[in-house]
């Protein structure tokens, strides 16, 4: 009985004790265990793996996927991401083919300031196991054109520059309700033309959503699996990538992440609830890449 007592009392401690860096939430809030998600997940033909960009755990996790998907699918698995312009393609590509040093894509690349903790490791696992990796956003220097002066300038680039986004015109839908939240947010100075500066934002961040998208299915064919890392606000409420990648190309089978953090994880908040197709609950306290 002694030995019952204690053993009950040791599980309850083991239980009390746990502490889990994340929760898996279906769409609809129910709980699931990482391999339940996998399952799905691997039978997509383009996962938007959304992030929240200084998350450690959301950055293990894009790891852990890219791993376990490559055990399923081999070189049926193709990876892409937005922390890589599309104008940066060959000199990505010169390095997964083993043709120059990381420092040459180090110096030479446009890379976000968290590369070496957070995306070198999907790199060089695109290195080491030969898989294409696709360097998806519009160069910032031509979303910042839009958001400053609208879409139209666009049409005043060189055909060379027009190679490394969307195809012209982008239809943009500014009732979505993530692009209308942006708006509302504001844009620019408070006055005249702040509506505008607010409106050319959204206009911005579609543009950056539909060369994701474009690029996404100009490395995708059927038969493969594409994993695409981004900010989650760029795929959340099924919006944004999957917004242009359902225009682009109707019937796709494809599975969203999201990421969220909240002060406790054993229950997804209702804010959170229809995000995505799965969500990751992280600990609001956790530590931070930056």
């Amino acid at each position: 009985m002694k030995y019952l007592k204690f053993l009950i009392l040791f599980t309850l401690l083991s239980f009390t004790a746990d502490k889990p860096a994340y929760q898996v939430f279906t769409q609809k809030g129910k709980a699931v265990s990482y391999t339940h998600a996998l399952k799905d997940i691997q039978q997509a033909d383009i996962i938007l793996f959304g992030e929240l960009h200084n998350n450690p755990i959301a950055h293990w996790l894009e790891l852990q996927i890219t791993k376990d998907l490559y055990a399923v699918k081999k070189d049926q698995l193709v990876l892409g991401a937005e922390m890589f312009e599309a104008d940066n393609q060959l000199i990505v590509n010169e390095y997964i083919a083993g043709k120059i040093a990381a420092r040459h894509l180090e110096s030479e690349a446009k890379l976000w300031d968290n590369y070496d903790t957070d995306y070198k490791p999907l790199i060089d696992f695109a290195l080491a196991n030969h898989l294409p990796f696709a360097a998806t956003n519009i160069p910032r220097r031509y979303a910042s054109l839009v958001a400053r002066s609208g879409l139209s300038a666009l049409d005043s680039l060189s055909a060379e520059a027009r190679n490394w986004m969307a195809p012209l015109p982008v239809q943009v839908d500014l009732n979505l309700p993530g692009y209308k939240q942006m708006m509302g947010m504001g844009g620019g100075s408070a006055g005249h033309g702040s509506e505008m500066n607010a409106s050319n934002i959204a206009r911005a961040q579609a543009v950056k959503d539909a060369t994701m998208a474009h690029f996404i299915l100009q490395h995708w064919q059927p038969g493969k699996t594409f994993l695409h890392f981004n900010g989650s606000y760029h795929s959340d409420r099924f919006e944004g990538i999957v917004w242009y990648l359902n225009h682009y190309k109707p019937g796709l089978k494809i599975v969203t992440l999201s990421s969220v953090e909240q002060p406790e994880i054993d229950k997804l908040q209702d804010k959170s609830a229809d995000l995505a197709n799965f969500i990751i609950a992280i600990p609001s306290d956790m530590t931070k890449t930056y």
